[in-house]
């Protein structure tokens, strides 16, 4: 066990109106409804309006975490937003969330892990908190990935959608809430996951520059259902916890087929596996913390439950967190 000192104290979130369904991909590309779910599991994905961005979805999944939980963002002391669609390369969206929430005194950085973002930014607030250079910190996974979506290329458009979720991270001695965790990065199969911006090419390979996200489906699946499953045991080797203790499992909402081939090889059930993609598609950084807010929502998460949240994704890059929720 560790010597955590944080607390997540509430969770909120936040998905735009305008929904995409998979009936309204047919009309634009060479796709069905039937194909999509077959290979997916996606059913609808959120659409962000032209003029609604990364950082008014965070603001909005804060304000749903106010509400709910009756907190105050007024004394935060440090903002992480893990996206990677952000608004402008500077300023950075946590800065903009800054302004918009009126928070007087607080850091602010953007971390951009891609779809383990947000794990990534929970391993990151526990280390401040815990260190004691933060008292009270807002982690925020958000994406408006509709923005470089390429709506023309049938094999990436059906997965992505936009949304946002957001916890508090607090100082508390007495009931922490992270128990471990386990990081990891393979930077040498970047290619296989990219949206390109300055540069054209990854590790000396050029790369196709449309600006939009670009991936191969086949390389990122053998990665993820390799990877994710010795990820989950490195967490919890760290602790004296097995997985058959672990109540819920959060991975990234990517797929439904990589979701039950990740729960197949570690032999864990898919009936304790929270998941937002169904009705979310694939938000990057934001499908872990808005299954987790829909789990929290409808009574599954309860008080002493131990939650396994594994992030994996652009990089290549893997993050996984073990937690016990103590709200």
């Amino acid at each position: 066990m560790n010597n955590s000192r944080a607390q997540i104290t509430a969770v909120g979130s936040y998905v735009p109106e305008k929904i995409l369904t998979n009936e309204d991909l047919e009309r634009m590309v060479d796709t069905n409804d039937e194909w999509i779910i077959k290979r997916t599991g996606i059913k609808e994905r959120r659409m962000a309006s032209e003029q609604e961005f990364t950082s008014d979805i965070c603001v909005k999944a804060v304000e749903n975490l106010i509400e709910k939980n009756n907190k105050s963002v007024h004394d935060v002391d440090m903002i992480i937003v893990c996206t990677m669609t952000p608004d402008f390369k500077t300023p950075s969206v946590a800065a903009l969330v800054q302004a918009k929430l009126g928070i007087p005194h607080t850091g602010a950085i953007d971390l951009n892990a891609a779809c383990a973002g947000f794990t990534y930014g929970l391993h990151v607030a526990n280390g401040l908190v815990t260190a004691g250079l933060n008292k009270k910190v807002l982690v925020i996974g958000a994406e408006t990935m509709s923005k470089i979506t390429d709506f023309t290329d049938r094999t990436t458009c059906v997965l992505f959608g936009d949304g946002g979720g957001a916890v508090l991270v607090e100082y508390n001695e007495q009931y922490p809430s992270f128990l471990s965790s386990h990081l990891g990065s393979q930077g040498e199969l970047g290619k296989n996951l990219y949206c390109t911006d300055l540069s054209e090419s990854i590790n000396g390979e050029s790369l196709t520059t449309t600006g939009n996200i670009t991936q191969n489906g086949r390389e990122v699946y053998k990665w993820a259902v390799n990877t994710v499953p010795k990820g989950m045991l490195s967490v919890l080797e760290k602790t004296q916890i097995s997985l058959q203790e672990v109540d819920w499992f959060i991975p990234h909402s990517a797929n439904l087929r990589i979701i039950e081939s990740i729960c197949e090889r570690s032999q864990f059930p898919i009936e304790k596996t929270l998941k937002s993609l169904v009705e979310y598609g694939n938000t990057s950084a934001a499908t872990i913390p808005l299954a987790l807010d829909k789990g929290v929502t409808e009574g599954k998460i309860k008080r002493g439950d131990k939650i396994l949240l594994y992030g994996f994704g652009g990089g290549l890059t893997h993050a996984g967190v073990l937690l016990e929720w103590t709200v």
